[in-house]
């Protein structure tokens, strides 16, 4: 049983690490899917609800992004970032000076979304994201493995 928990912890962590590297590549609509598949598994995840929230937050889903980012503030109050994002939600439904629209940065050099745990597109995608897609699942494998390694010698 414990290993099965130590499993989803690194799929979680994993999962969590694949939509902050899609957040950075530009990839709003593939970094909300990640986090909410990280939600699915672990509904307090407050990294994913933050991220979650913001994503949200800037698709204009004011909403939901309220009710994902307060679940994320009753879970880590003390934490800034939450307070920040939260204000920003605020002045974008009250119509301010904060509001921004919607626009997704194309990175056609990335072709389409490929990210593992996810059922992959139909259309062929570019070497680049294979290879960095295959770089993070070698990197993460190789620390369960030294883990598990670790772990058994003990």
């Amino acid at each position: 049983m414990a290993e099965e928990e130590e499993v989803q912890d690194y799929r979680v962590k994993c999962l969590n690490n694949l939509a902050a590297a899609q957040l950075k590549l530009e990839r709003y609509d593939e970094a909300l899917h990640t986090s909410r598949d990280v939600l699915t598994l672990e509904p307090n995840n407050v990294k994913a609800l933050f991220r979650a929230g913001k994503l949200l937050s800037d698709m204009g889903e004011y909403k939901e992004a309220m009710e994902v980012l307060k679940k994320a503030l009753k879970l880590e109050p003390a934490t800034k970032a939450i307070h920040v994002e939260l204000s920003k939600l605020v002045r974008r439904q009250a119509g301010g000076s904060d509001t921004q629209e919607w626009r997704a940065k194309p990175a056609e050099m990335l072709g389409d979304n490929i990210a593992p745990f996810l059922i992959p597109s139909k259309k062929k995608p570019s070497g680049l994201s294979w290879k960095f897609i295959l770089g993070a699942l070698v990197v993460a494998l190789g620390s369960l493995v030294t883990s598990v390694v670790l772990t058994a010698r003990n």
